[in-house]
């Protein structure tokens, strides 16, 4: 049974490899920000209280573009809201929390603490104290995207665009899945995701982002049916 600090010291540990995407992702929204005309207080800000990479250069997309606040805050509640599913994935782990720990914990769940997280939860339902690695993870991911959103910010005017930093968005969540690709199952739920989002990317208000995940993990339930 791991200790409070050791399980937190475990969870940065795990999310450390993460960085090498998150921190290029982070001084992309930070110098998109600042070249969409936006103020660096603004764009900072915005950062601590979204921190999330993808939502945040829609939201001051749309803003620019001349989109309304509500079309923009709905766009944004939109493409955040798969976080209802990482919500339901890690409850199972979390239930015996207070409210209000809950509340906590979810401001620093994002994509890469969620995977990383859920697979050591996976691994070690026996621990007491899980949450802490969730904790280690968020964290570390928090202050790493708020120094590199603040670096882009001050610095993101000179780097020049042959570095081709912005493949970093979609190396992020490339990172996430890598290992998951051994599992025949696994690659057959990522391609019908894949495809469904093409299916369904002209859906009003996009849906797609919604559509997508829910098709796959029907596929999902039905393969671990089939397997049992």
């Amino acid at each position: 049974m791991l200790s409070k600090k050791k399980l937190f010291t475990k969870g940065m540990l795990d999310i450390f490899p993460h960085m090498l995407s998150v921190i290029p992702f982070g001084m992309i929204c930070g110098a998109v920000g600042v070249e969409l005309g936006f103020s660096p207080y603004l764009v900072y800000g915005m950062s601590i209280l979204i921190f999330g990479g993808a939502s945040q250069i829609v939201f001051l997309q749309l803003l620019s573009g001349g989109a309304s606040n509500l079309v923009a805050i709905a766009s944004v509640g939109i493409i955040n809201s798969r976080h209802l599913l990482y919500g339901a994935v890690l409850s199972e782990y979390l239930e015996k929390l207070s409210f209000f720990k809950k509340l906590l914990i979810s401001y620093f769940v994002v994509d890469q603490g969620f995977a990383e997280s859920n697979k050591y939860f996976k691994r070690n339902k026996t621990e007491k104290f899980l949450h802490y690695h969730l904790l280690g993870t968020g964290c570390t991911l928090w202050f790493c995207w708020q120094i590199a959103t603040l670096t882009g910010i001050i610095l993101g005017s000179l780097v020049p665009e042959e570095l081709g930093l912005k493949f970093a968005i979609p190396l992020t969540f490339i990172a996430i899945i890598v290992q998951d690709l051994k599992k025949l199952d696994h690659v057959v739920v990522m391609i019908t995701c894949g495809l469904s989002s093409l299916l369904f990317f002209d859906a009003p208000f996009k849906l797609y982002i919604i559509i997508a995940p829910l098709i796959a993990l029907f596929v999902a339930a039905l393969i671990l049916r089939f397997k049992k």
